[in-house]
């Protein structure tokens, strides 16, 4: 077999990059092992590596949280420092990103299509305590809050196990359905809120219409609802032993029975002590608990050696991110249906940073992606797997996330140990003293 060299991994230092790739000397303090991998040399291409290697893949899109918000602290050097004006003071000191000690905010942050283009604020990232005052928080600094390895253990391992983006970005400046509709059709066909479809729901094809011309099998497994069944049609008309519970992944996870692609979804309504979606003010402690739970019954099913788990978060949340969203392929030529004033903008930049992480035997051990990639990665990465056309301009031209994987030597063919999961009672006891009784969710 011819070798073929891998594609050279960028290396672009703005933003929060592994310390080692972007400083001339390291730094005694940052937190090996995140390094950027170097070009290899392998025996097979990327495309070649995922058809070969790849049979199963698993999507989990939790809610609502900014790279920063998360993973700002993954490195010694938090470069997320600049901060945000105070909205009260404009000759204050600016608010600057914190560690974040509540699991439970006091309000929901604003991420609408209007709030987002006032908090990118074309480029400058500074909008973000002016959009999120509220009576509870007056200068809007939990948007700066920031949570850490104490917090977020078992996220953390996973980054610093197997590979972490910091240049990914949700697909469109706004709330969660468009983005979501990006990650399965490869638009939003012109939708920047959370309309609800009328009837038996939007007629547009996503990714499930192909795989089933392909012959390729998929589930979409619900622990409350399916957002794909309640918003398309085609979904909701083949659901029959393709929309099922979260109970049967772990089944089908013991027996080795995985479809080739699963959509995972957690619970998006629910008590406080129930939600575990992520979205706030929801506990982020209970999501990473569902996380670990999925991917570790994914670690131990015999599928595990043919599969890549792919995690991310389908925005920010009007949580704050200090790298500025690129532009972006338009998806098609339908323009936004903005309400009345929504700033005039395209569908033709990013939304703001999320964190993805994915996690495979053939992952590239504590590798930091630098590539521009967004939600229709992903969906660029199961198109090219089973050879799939594109749904769109924007997956077209996506780049895959084959980046991630080192197909010439199966790294974790026995899954690593991990960081527990573990659930703070004190921050439990803080999210149901301000929530005991109500219902949160999307």
């Amino acid at each position: 077999m011819a070798t073929v060299k891998a594609p050279a991994v960028s290396v672009v230092c703005l933003g929060i990059l592994a310390v080692t790739a972007c400083s001339s000397g390291g730094s005694k303090t940052a937190p090996a092992p995140v390094t950027a991998a170097s070009t290899t040399t392998t025996t097979i291409s990327p495309t070649k590596g995922l058809r070969q290697n790849i049979d199963h893949l698993v999507v989990l899109m939790q809610e609502n949280r900014s790279f920063d918000s998360y993973f700002g602290r993954l490195w010694s050097t938090d470069q997320s420092q600049a901060g945000n004006p105070n909205p009260v003071d404009k000759s204050a000191p600016p608010i600057l990103s914190f560690n974040n000690p509540k699991m439970c905010e006091t309000a929901d942050l604003a991420h609408g299509w209007d709030a987002v283009h006032q908090q990118i604020n074309g480029g400058k990232m500074d909008g973000f305590t002016a959009t999120n005052v509220d009576p509870t928080d007056p200068t809007g600094s939990r948007a700066m809050a920031q949570f850490g390895p104490s917090e977020l253990p078992y996220y953390y391992g996973l980054a610093r196990t197997f590979g972490i983006g910091d240049r990914y970005f949700s697909s469109v400046p706004g709330p969660t359905y468009p983005n979501r509709y990006y990650l399965i059709a490869g638009t939003s066909f012109g939708h920047v809120d959370n309309a609800i479809p009328s009837g038996n729901g939007w007629t547009q094809k996503t990714i499930f219409e192909e795989l089933d011309a392909a012959h390729v099998s998929w589930k979409i497994y619900n622990s409350e609802i399916s957002v794909e069944s309640l918003l398309f049609a085609y979904v909701r008309d083949h659901s029959k032993g393709h929309v099922v519970g979260i109970a049967d992944y772990y089944a089908d996870a013991a027996a080795g029975k995985l479809p080739n692609v699963s959509f995972l979804e957690p619970t998006f309504i629910g008590k406080v002590q129930e939600e575990n979606d992520e979205h706030p003010p929801a506990n982020p402690q209970l999501g990473q608990q569902f996380s670990a739970k999925v991917i570790g019954a994914l670690m131990r099913s015999p599928n595990w050696s043919t599969s890549a788990f792919f995690q991310t978060w389908d925005e920010h949340g009007g949580s704050y991110d200090h790298v500025a969203p690129p532009k972006a392929p338009k998806p098609d030529d339908i323009a936004p249906i903005r309400n009345p004033g929504d700033a005039p903008a395209a569908f033709d930049q990013y939304g703001v940073r999320v964190p993805v992480l994915v996690m495979s035997p053939w992952s590239r051990p504590h590798f930091v992606s630098h590539v521009v990639h967004d939600h229709t990665s992903i969906l660029r990465t199961i198109e090219i797997r089973f050879g799939l056309k594109a749904l769109s301009r924007r997956d077209a031209a996506a780049a895959p996330m084959t980046d991630f994987f080192d197909f010439s030597h199966p790294a974790y063919a026995t899954p690593p140990k991990l960081p527990a999961a573990t659930i703070d009672p004190r921050g439990a006891a803080q999210c149901l003293a301000l929530y005991k009784g109500k219902t949160l969710g999307i």
